[in-house]
């Protein structure tokens, strides 16, 4: 073993960058990966990550850099509102005899700091502001996750969660339509998110 073991930097890369052996190209590059392994935006995984980068580019939150895996919350915006986003859908990629019931998940966590590797004591809800995005589309024939108006997006301050739901780890759409009371679209998003996050607690 040589050298230090501390966090990555991961480099933001182009797609253009090529498999190698030793420094030969291959003949196929990293675009390649990226288009047979996320490719399908409705699966769960890709498709938590797009509502992610949807909500980023909504809020105006620089997308310029990587992607963190690990932090304790998704993004935080230019004001310093940390914001944990979760999504949920009626069309899988699978086939359904029904839409999927909808629920959201939000339970309360230890942080773990990447720099560190320790992990936190406290277990809480990290953000200050929950997104629930919901694609809400339910025609399989004219699904386009990237469409934005195919969304819905339901925000709530976390201090809303912890009074009403505070041991909760699973919210159906009921409950987070009934405490949100208005869903917001791709351009009321940010009003929204400044004002849930308007009252956060000093940190």
């Amino acid at each position: 073993m040589t050298g230090e073991l501390g966090a990555l930097r991961a480099p933001r890369r182009t797609g253009a960058e090529p498999f190698h052996r030793g420094g030969e190209p291959l003949g196929f590059e990293l675009a390649d990966f990226w288009a047979w392994s996320v490719s399908d935006l409705v699966s769960n995984t890709t498709r938590g990550r797009l509502a992610e980068y949807i909500v980023a580019r909504a809020l105006g939150i620089s997308t310029a850099g990587v992607r963190a895996e690990w932090d304790p919350f998704d993004l935080e915006t230019p004001s310093g509102i940390r914001i944990e986003v979760k999504s949920a859908a009626y069309l899988q990629t699978w086939y359904q005899p029904r839409l999927s019931s909808i629920a959201f998940s939000a339970p309360a966590t230890r942080a773990w700091d990447a720099e560190t590797n320790v992990w936190s004591t406290e277990v809480k809800r990290q953000a200050d502001v929950y997104v629930f995005a919901l694609l809400l589309h339910q025609d399989k024939a004219t699904l386009d996750p990237l469409d934005v108006a195919q969304w819905q997006f339901f925000v709530l301050p976390t201090t809303v969660l912890d009074a009403h739901l505070p041991g909760q780890r699973s919210i159906g759409i009921a409950r987070v339509q009934g405490l949100c009371k208005d869903c917001v679209g791709f351009g009321e998003l940010a009003a929204a998110v400044e004002q849930a996050g308007a009252d956060r607690a000093p940190r």
